[in-house]
């Protein structure tokens, strides 16, 4: 199969869908790989680390488009991509079609197969290809919490770890999945006291047996986080239901009983946000306030920090796209139903439940194609 490696125009994105290692392990099975000039170069591979991996560097995206049976991104195609795509080429992706209608009613035109990389979920009802870039955000949203809380920065000017004889900062995460506990962990490091929300009990029960003693394991209800956010300076929103719209948790009518100049920091925002206020913001452009609460909702915050994402995306990402690439998607989705949950829009058909219902649409069962 050949395989095209895309280069990222999504704004402020500097991951790359494969590394050159990647690139070396397709070509070990039997694939062509195309990657697109200086696709890598944002996450420290130039091109001829690509070409000694065995890839062909390819000019324009037009040019992988006309020749790629799989093309791979790590963002969702954008407007200038639409028209390039083939009718049944496969479009492996993080996709989150649930919080994009325009781009969903655009692939179904297309008729062609999108796998998404959010939707692929093991029997034990993990995310593998959502993982490690929950783990980088989860991380992140604690230290974009934590600067923006700086007055300079539009913040209340609380130091989240405090100091000997002051109080420190006050952190509500809701929500306990990967997300949630790297976020809980990161602001438990720093010396913050930490609130982590979940409805799972059992889960909560776990994680109070290997969480730090500055962290608080509350079951998450409206009651629970009315409290809380007003005594918070920063709330993480990690929330998560796989392939659907985010649950809107924190209301207009909260911010008023915030602090002023407290954060909320949104890693919900891909899949349409779960604070009410939240709208997606870009790293060029990264905050803005409502009713004096400071708002951080950048859509792909693990591009901040390129180096890092690209190779813990890579590790996750590679084996179902060689399984893809070595049986067609068609035996991969018979022989694997953790690819088979990926496949969100095929030959015209939406085929993921969630996409379905966030926008009306009809359902067509993937087993149809298969």
């Amino acid at each position: 199969m050949i395989v095209g490696v895309l280069k990222e125009i999504k704004s402020e994105e500097s991951r790359v869908c494969m590394t050159p290692a990647g690139a070396e392990v397709m070509k070990m099975n039997g694939h062509q790989v195309l990657v697109e000039k200086n696709a890598g170069l944002g996450s420290g591979f130039d091109d001829a680390a690509y070409a000694a991996a065995g890839a062909e560097i390819v000019a324009t995206p037009q040019e992988i488009y006309e020749r790629a049976a799989m093309v791979m991104h790590v963002k969702e195609p954008l407007t200038s991509e639409y028209d390039l795509i083939r009718e049944g080429q496969i479009v492996f992706t993080y996709l989150h079609l649930a919080a994009a209608e325009e781009l969903t009613h655009a692939l179904v035109k297309s008729n062609a197969v999108c796998i998404a990389y959010e939707t692929i979920q093991k029997a034990d009802r993990s995310l593998p290809l959502l993982t490690p870039m929950s783990e980088v955000a989860g991380r992140m949203a604690i230290q974009q919490g934590a600067k923006y809380l700086e007055m300079a920065q539009g913040g209340n000017g609380v130091l989240l770890g405090g100091v000997p004889g002051v109080d420190p900062g006050l952190v509500v995460v809701i929500g306990a999945g990967i997300v949630g506990v790297n976020a809980a962990k990161m602001a438990c490091g720093l010396g913050a006291k930490v609130y982590l929300l979940d409805m799972n009990l059992d889960r909560l029960r776990y994680l109070s047996d290997v969480m730090p003693a500055n962290c608080f394991l509350l079951y998450s209800s409206p009651a629970a986080i009315r409290d809380l956010v007003t005594r918070a300076d920063v709330v993480v929103g990690a929330v998560l239901i796989p392939g659907a719209k985010a649950p809107k948790l924190v209301t207009r009518g909260m911010l008023g009983t915030m602090k002023p100049g407290a954060v909320l920091v949104d890693v919900a925002i891909d899949q349409g946000g779960c604070f009410e206020t939240s709208r997606p913001t870009t790293h060029a452009d990264p905050i803005y306030k409502v009713d004096g609460v400071v708002h951080y909702c950048v859509a792909n915050m693990p591009g901040a920090v390129p180096k890092t994402s690209t190779m813990a995306l890579t590790n996750a990402t590679l084996p179902y796209a060689v399984e893809i690439a070595n049986k067609g998607w068609q035996n991969a989705m018979r022989e694997n139903n953790e690819i088979r949950l990926g496949a969100n829009v095929v030959h015209g058909k939406v085929t993921y439940k969630g996409v379905a219902e966030a926008f009306g649409m009809g359902l067509t069962p993937i087993g149809t194609f298969l």
